[in-house]
């Protein structure tokens, strides 16, 4: 608890006030009863002053990279974060964290891909209720709207912010008009909106007229930065890779058919393939490379823990990310790339767009073409000094707008600033 007589507090009024990372609960009655903390008499009327660290419940999957980022940082803030998850973690990566707590993850992953596997969201309702029953929360804050946006537009609390994170808003209201009114309502309900991106933003604003507060998902670049690393690959080696999970929307395919390309065009370089994720075309995309004669220059590495990413990062001169539609809705593996300094290729499709600076911090390359991708690939493999210049563009682009400790910040600030507009 925050000693109160070394915080000055103007006394507005009842109600929420904020002090750093913590909540100042204001109450005036009259001069009977009980005081909780430090009570003073103020024209014949009593006020209490009451102090806990603020409490956020996090409605997001437990498995995603994404969603142990946001508990670890905030959680690293001194906040106070419960976590309410509709998948099973993995691994265990908050055990012993403090102030993490798990209000409930299911046993197995509850889908949602289709209107009646919605309908298992429903069913779990009553958890969410118990949860913030039992939490009391400051906040709820659901990542990704359709999902964990239902469940708190239906929990009824208040303050309420909703993260729109890419397919929800680029794919799911898409799907029908049922499918857009859901997703009209769990903004309609929210009190706040956040979005990674601009292009996102942009794309959540044709269903809301309220405010859309752009939240980066930076990195750290005291962790994501250029260091020496033992490699899988000879020292002359070029290395070309990619950190992503391996499904259909990010454009590994491309990706491949492309290395194939740009090592026909560099019969004299011993241009290698690192693939690091893991995801339902592993199997496909390996055969693909069989089929291109090119299994003996790639290495799929598997999933990796977000901690080691980092190391995979340093191992690669050329980062390639192809991704084949909008829902690429930030971009964070090649905004982790720039920022250890590599150079980048990107195709011109969602937040991708936003977070490269084309010939200054990275390559565009038009979306599915491999020909064009290979010439990217091409040009960086025989310029070490141009993969250089652009590198160190791009570190400097990414310490100077994607700094995960400001986003950090900035997402502290959001919360408070709504707290005491409630």
């Amino acid at each position: 608890m925050k000693s109160v007589a070394s915080i000055s507090v103007e006394i507005l009024g009842c109600g929420h006030y904020i002090y750093p990372f913590c909540v100042i609960n204001i109450k005036f009655f009259k001069s009977t009863g009980n005081f909780y903390a430090f009570p003073a008499n103020f024209s014949n009327i009593y006020y209490s002053v009451i102090f806990h660290k603020l409490k956020i419940l996090l409605l997001s999957d437990i498995s995603s990279e994404h969603t142990q980022k946001w508990a670890l940082g905030l959680a690293s803030k001194g906040i106070e974060i419960a976590i309410f998850s509709l998948n099973h973690s993995v691994y265990d990566w908050f055990t012993g964290v403090e102030n993490i707590q798990i209000a409930f993850q299911a046993e197995e992953q509850l889908d949602g891909k289709s209107f009646f596997e919605k309908l298992n969201y429903i069913s779990v309702l009553n958890k969410v209720k118990k949860a913030i029953k039992e939490i009391e929360p400051d906040i709820v804050h659901a990542h990704y709207a359709s999902s964990y946006g239902m469940l708190g537009a239906l929990s009824k609390f208040h303050p309420f912010i909703v993260s729109v994170w890419g397919a929800d808003v680029f794919d799911f209201p898409r799907q029908s008009a049922f499918h857009k009114k859901i997703f009209s309502y769990n903004l309609k309900k929210a009190d706040l909106i956040c979005s990674t991106s601009f292009i996102m933003k942009e794309e959540t604003k044709k269903y809301t007229s309220k405010e859309i507060k752009v939240t980066p998902f930076g990195v750290d670049t005291e962790v994501f930065k250029p260091f020496k690393t033992p490699s899988l690959f000879p020292e002359n080696a070029v290395v070309v890779g990619l950190v992503k999970s391996l499904e259909a929307k990010y454009g590994i395919e491309i990706l491949i058919k492309a290395f194939a390309r740009a090592k026909e065009l560099l019969p004299g370089t011993d241009l290698r393939l690192l693939i690091v994720g893991k995801g339902s075309l592993e199997n496909k995309l390996k055969e693909l490379a069989e089929d291109l004669n090119i299994s003996n220059a790639v290495i799929f590495a598997g999933k990796t823990p977000h901690e080691e990413v980092p190391r995979f990062l340093n191992m690669m001169d050329i980062f390639v990310s192809v991704s084949v539609d909008d829902s690429e809705s930030f971009g964070v593996s090649a905004v982790e790339a720039c920022s250890c300094a590599k150079a980048v290729i990107v195709s011109e499709v969602g937040g991708l767009k936003e977070v490269i600076i084309n010939n200054k911090t990275g390559l565009f390359v038009p979306v599915l073409n491999v020909d064009e991708t290979a010439a990217a690939m091409v040009r960086f493999a025989e310029n070490p000094a141009l993969r250089n210049e652009f590198g160190l563009r791009a570190r400097q682009h990414v310490l100077e707008n994607y700094n995960w400790k400001e986003n950090l910040e900035l997402m502290v600030t959001i919360y408070s600033e709504l707290l005491v507009k409630d």
